[in-house]
């Protein structure tokens, strides 16, 4: 599942060398205007970005999965020192990749990462209609706009078919999602609320026909967080209503949340509202502690949203699923959720990460310049 000790060492040691000024990149600040399919290609100017889908998946006989498939992206050479480079062998940026299964039915959760610098075309980003690959591992978009995500192991195997239902959401204001105080603490953000999705899955020597709803989170920037914070508690609920809700809490070391937290929320026709840090509570009600990493997890939450009229419960199917991938580790699974909005009973479903937990967020936190 995990790379082991020689692969891990050398990501970390390529995270540190990430942790140098970002002033030679292109920063995300206000006045970003997004196009599609265009944002669904690579930002070379930017030092880190990210494709992240996530979903609820169902086989028809009781079965429910969840799943995610994340291409990364870290700038390694800014765009002012690539010229008069030819070898393969200087490459622009590390590409990686995470991939999970978590069986419910099974109480079982898988999970998988790639690293390849990508010298020989192995791993790459935006060539034609591929968006993003390593080796096997590929998210293509479709002539219709839709997206084909495969991914595949020894132990599992995923191949999907994504249609948005929906328009995508432009998270944050004025074209960037603040994460931190200062100019350039930030990204441009967008989401595919709610893409129907189908294909197989394969886990073990079963195979199974699988129909549900996926999720696409598309960040990129340069510069996101500051010293003093410690990670970050991040949630995407699809209710049963239609209307969808992406938030998210920066934490910072002395245990307080971030005044830069926000979210969104997303109506049933696709309008985006945003949400203010104080327009919600999160407020956890339960944990689990990895074996493995010894980090401690708030993995059930009650969320309250008074001016939307919205108070539910968020819970975990399944507490065991933490990414242990040193030297990050991270907890990121599928959630459901239940209690009402305007007074009328809502359930629903998405996915919840929690970062900062079982150690640092190498190579993501920068000193400003």
């Amino acid at each position: 599942m995990a790379w082991g000790k020689t692969c891990g060492a050398f990501l970390l040691a390529i995270l540190w060398m990430l942790h140098a000024s970002a002033a030679d990149w292109r920063m995300a600040l206000p006045g970003w205007e997004f196009e599609f399919p265009r944002d669904h290609h690579l930002h070379p100017d930017f030092k880190t970005e990210w494709w992240y889908f996530t979903g609820r998946l169902e086989d028809g006989n009781g079965g429910v999965f969840g799943y995610q498939l994340t291409f990364f992206r870290q700038g390694l050479r800014p765009p002012g020192e690539r010229a008069g480079t030819s070898s393969r062998f200087v490459v622009n940026d590390l590409k990686f990749a995470h991939f999970a299964i978590s069986d419910i039915r099974g109480q079982h959760f898988h999970f998988a990462q790639k690293l390849n610098r990508g010298a020989f075309g192995e791993a790459g980003f935006s060539d034609s209609a591929r968006l993003a690959w390593i080796e096997n591992w590929t998210l293509e978009l479709l002539p219709d706009g839709g997206f084909a995500l495969h991914a595949s192991d020894d132990a599992a195997q995923l191949q999907l078919r994504l249609q948005s239902t929906k328009p995508f959401v432009v998270h944050g204001e004025n074209g960037v999602s603040q994460k931190a105080d200062g100019a350039g603490r930030a990204s441009h953000y967008y989401s595919g609320t709610r893409l129907a999705t189908n294909g197989t899955l394969s886990f073990g020597t079963k195979t199974f026909s699988v129909r549900g709803e996926s999720w696409l989170d598309r960040e990129w920037g340069s510069n996101q967080l500051a010293p003093n914070q410690a990670g970050w508690n991040w949630f995407s609920l699809q209710l049963d209503d239609g209307t969808e809700f992406m938030l998210y809490q920066m934490r910072t070391k002395d245990g307080g949340l971030d005044p830069n937290s926000s979210g969104t929320f997303v109506d049933q026709n696709g309008d985006a509202r945003h949400l203010a840090r104080d327009d919600y509570q999160l407020v956890p009600v339960k944990s689990w502690t990895s074996k493995s990493t010894g980090g401690r997890y708030p993995v059930a939450w009650r969320l309250a949203v008074p001016k939307l009229n919205l108070r539910v419960e968020i819970s975990t199917p399944l507490e065991s699923q933490e990414l242990d991938l040193r030297p990050v580790a991270y907890w990121e699974g599928l959630v459901e959720v239940q209690g009402t909005r305007q007074s009328t009973s809502v359930r629903g479903h998405g996915y919840m990460e929690l970062t900062g937990y079982a150690g640092a967020l190498v190579g993501l936190s920068e000193s400003p310049n």
